[in-house]
């Protein structure tokens, strides 16, 4: 029989500290097929869509898979980059570059990049962090606004992944960062140096990607947390209430989805008058479909043909520096002790 010191784990050897951040995840190219898989694995998340599974089942392999895959494709591949998936890439150079910096300072710090769908998915990410020798795991969802219908799913693989492991490191999962000042601060200066360069429109949107409105009902407090993001941007940005519009995109379905809808808003604001707007999306870390073809393409077109003359869709925070900075912060902040 083996003693203790026997095994092949070194006490001695220094431990690492590991930093996953995860986001939604992309097909792997803008086919139908690609889309279609993908499409397949996040729609089956019942985390995603509460509908009983027999029921929803039919829905999504008979109705909704063979007609929005290939719609998605199309979508997709008027975003696509010669590199590959804007999310996939925004998201690589963002981890990029929080490795790079955080590696200043330790050397015993991990930095990589998941997908709770589709490839470089957390299982294999996972996988690699405990072949690395990290012991202590910090996961970060690139969500600043917690939602059961994204954060907690990837609550779920974590969790889901170490029941079937025999050694589990010490954990740290960080919720949201909705109101962190960092991330509020990146934002208004965001949004201040795009108004250097292009001016200011006569409203301000913040588009947040859209829940249910029965998931708000029973519980679900994203919606509150996009609500004081946009209030805690707008205070510090001085715009008043007649400045500033927050908004809900991306409602899927014919259930009612929490208000107001960000498509709605854009062509009651043309019809009543407003001759300019500029658009971020603070719930998204990165660029992806829904920020650059859904909002900087498709509604702006609402926009325009609704009467509306001047449309700036705000890119997100990306690889910006203060967004690195504010991710560096974030997680030296839930690595204190470690």
């Amino acid at each position: 029989m083996k003693t203790p010191d026997s095994t092949n784990f070194d006490h001695k050897k220094p431990m690492k500290t590991g930093v996953l951040l995860v986001n939604l995840g992309t097909p792997t190219e803008p086919t139908p097929a690609a889309v279609r898989v993908y499409l397949k694995e996040f729609l089956s998340d019942s985390r995603v869509v509460e509908i009983p599974k027999v029921i929803w089942w039919f829905i999504l392999n008979l109705i909704i898979l063979p007609f929005r895959s290939k719609r998605s494709a199309a979508a997709y591949q008027s975003i696509w980059q010669k590199s590959g998936s804007p999310l996939l890439i925004n998201t690589k150079n963002l981890t990029n570059k929080v490795a790079q910096k955080l590696s200043q300072k330790s050397d015993q710090v991990i930095v990589d990049y998941a997908m709770r769908y589709g490839s470089d998915n957390m299982v294999e990410k996972l996988k690699l962090m405990e072949e690395q020798g990290v012991n202590k795991l910090l996961v970060i969802p690139l969500y600043p606004q917690y939602s059961a219908t994204t954060t907690a799913s990837i609550f779920d693989v974590v969790g889901q992944y170490y029941q079937q492991q025999r050694r589990i490191p010490d954990i740290r999962f960080v919720s949201h960062y909705h109101d962190n000042d960092n991330y509020i601060k990146a934002l208004v200066d965001k949004v201040k140096h795009h108004w250097e360069v292009n001016g200011k429109a006569e409203k301000l949107m913040l588009s947040f990607h859209g829940i249910p409105q029965r998931n708000w009902d029973k519980g679900d407090p994203y919606a509150c947390e996009c609500f004081k993001t946009a209030r805690l941007v707008a205070e510090q940005l001085e715009l008043s209430s007649d400045q500033i519009l927050t908004t809900f995109q991306s409602r899927f379905g014919k259930a009612q989805w929490i208000q107001p809808y960000t498509e709605a808003t854009l062509k009651a604001e043309a019809a009543k008058g407003t001759s300019s707007v500029q658009v971020i999306c603070p719930g998204f870390a990165v660029d992806c479909l829904e920020t650059l073809e859904e909002i900087a393409e498709e509604n702006k077109e609402y926009f325009i043909e609704a009467g509306g003359q001047k449309f700036e869709y705000i890119e997100c925070l990306n690889d910006d520096d203060s967004h690195v900075d504010m991710m560096c912060k974030l997680i030296e902040d839930n690595t204190q002790g470690w």
